[in-house]
């Protein structure tokens, strides 16, 4: 395992540039949870990043000992295509736009209101659904760390990092088992620590080519996810 000390990054040498490296989202929890170092096990919080991050964040909670909660954050995808986005809000109604891509391809302000608007109702049900009511975790002294099943523009993370911020967290981390390396030291920059065990570069960065096993995770999955958290005997 190598510290850069310069820019706060933890990675696994022996895993760089690598694909496939994964049996799949709990087997790279399991690889994240040895990684994380001992100050930030005695104090942190896990917060999972729905859906892919959920069940990655399980696993890194079981085997640290620590909480466990969501922290909601949806990318706002193009009209044309679903899976390109070209922003973020988060949880706590933080929004950030990438308005170079907004004007590579001709985003008007009507669309891009619209998108802010339907990615915004999308994150209030998601939190209903996965948090209720219950008031967001006290982050004051204590390590956020943010876990997702992958980095690759970095922007839905960049955006949880700033709603971590603005929620009062003095110390932020960021746990994700694959990721592009220009997102990785992107996101470096802006927190205290970044674990992230595959670190790839080119330009066919997949987060699905760290995994032999994929597939998506529904809502639904994210609920018995955490219900079975809390009733489990850790």
């Amino acid at each position: 395992m190598k510290i850069n000390m310069e820019s706060t990054i933890i990675d696994l040498p022996e895993l760089r540039e690598n694909t496939r490296v994964f049996q799949d989202r709990p087997h790279a929890g399991q690889v994240l949870a040895r990684m994380i170092g001992a100050d930030d096990k005695e104090n942190g919080i896990i917060l999972a990043i729905p859906a892919g991050g959920v069940p990655v964040g399980v696993v890194v909670a079981e085997k640290t000992g620590l909480d466990l909660d969501v922290a909601v954050v949806s990318k706002i995808t193009l009209p044309w295509n679903t899976e390109a986005g070209y922003g973020a809000v988060a949880f706590d109604g933080t929004v950030q736009l990438n308005e170079d891509l907004m004007r590579r391809v001709n985003l008007t302000a009507e669309d891009a209101k619209k998108g802010i608007e339907k990615t915004k109702a999308k994150v209030w049900r998601r939190v209903e659904k996965l948090r209720g009511c219950q008031p967001f975790p006290d982050l004051v002294n204590r390590s956020a760390i943010l876990v997702d099943d992958g980095l690759a523009s970095g922007f839905t993370m960049r955006v949880a990092v700033a709603a971590l911020r603005n929620a009062g967290a003095g110390r932020v981390v960021v746990a994700v088992p694959t990721g592009h390396r220009q997102s990785v030291e992107m996101i470096a920059s802006e927190v205290e620590t970044l674990y992230c065990a595959n670190i790839r570069g080119g330009f066919s960065y997949a987060v699905a080519g760290a995994y032999r096993h994929w597939s998506d995770v529904s809502e639904e999955d994210v609920v018995k996810l955490l219900e079975r958290f809390k009733t489990k005997d850790r």
